[in-house]
C-alpha cells in the first residue's frame, strides 16, 4: 500500500503480513557468538561437491526498509489475541487451510471467518482517525 491516504483494507492487510512473513524469512540465521565450524570448509573443499543439488540456497537477505515493514507488522499483529497471531502468521507463512483446520480444530469455512476477523479487527485499527479511542475488547 503506497498511498497513504487510501484506507486499508483485509487484502492490503493479508498481502502485507504475507510479506512480513517472507522477510521473517529471508533474514540470516543467527548462532552463538563466536562460533565457526570448520568442518564445512574442509568439506566443500573436494572439487566433486560442486555444485551440490541438495544444497539449500537461501534467499538475499531483506532491505532495512522491508525489516522496518515487518517490525511495523508485528507491532500490528500485538492488537490480536494469541490465536487469532497464530491463525494470522500461519496463512501469512502460507499453511494450508488443511494444516490450519488441524491445528485449530474447526472446520476450514470457520477458520477463514476467524482469520477474516483477524484481519477485520487490525484493518479497523489502522483505519480509524485519531481522536477515535477503539477498544480492545
Amino acid at each position: 500500500m503506497t498511498d497513504t491516504t487510501s484506507p486499508w483494507t483485509v487484502e492490503d492487510l493479508a498481502n502485507r503480513f504475507a510479506e512480513a512473513a517472507w522477510t521473517a524469512h529471508r533474514l540470516p540465521r543467527v548462532g552463538p557468538r563466536g562460533y565457526f565450524n570448520p568442518w564445512m570448509t574442509t568439506a566443500f573443499q573436494v572439487p566433486d561437491r560442486y555444485p551440490d543439488p541438495e544444497r539449500l540456497y537461501r534467499p538475499m537477505p531483506p532491505s532495512p526498509q522491508d525489516v522496518e515493514r515487518m517490525l511495523e507488522a508485528m507491532r500490528w499483529v500485538q492488537w490480536l489475541e494469541v490465536e487469532q497471531r497464530h491463525l494470522v502468521w500461519m496463512r501469512a507463512k502460507r499453511y494450508s487451510w488443511r494444516d490450519i483446520t488441524i491445528r485449530f480444530a474447526c472446520d476450514r469455512t470457520t477458520a477463514w471467518r476467524r482469520w477474516q476477523q483477524a484481519l477485520q479487527i487490525v484493518v479497523d485499527r489502522l483505519n480509524a482517525k485519531p481522536g477515535i479511542a477503539i477498544s480492545t475488547s
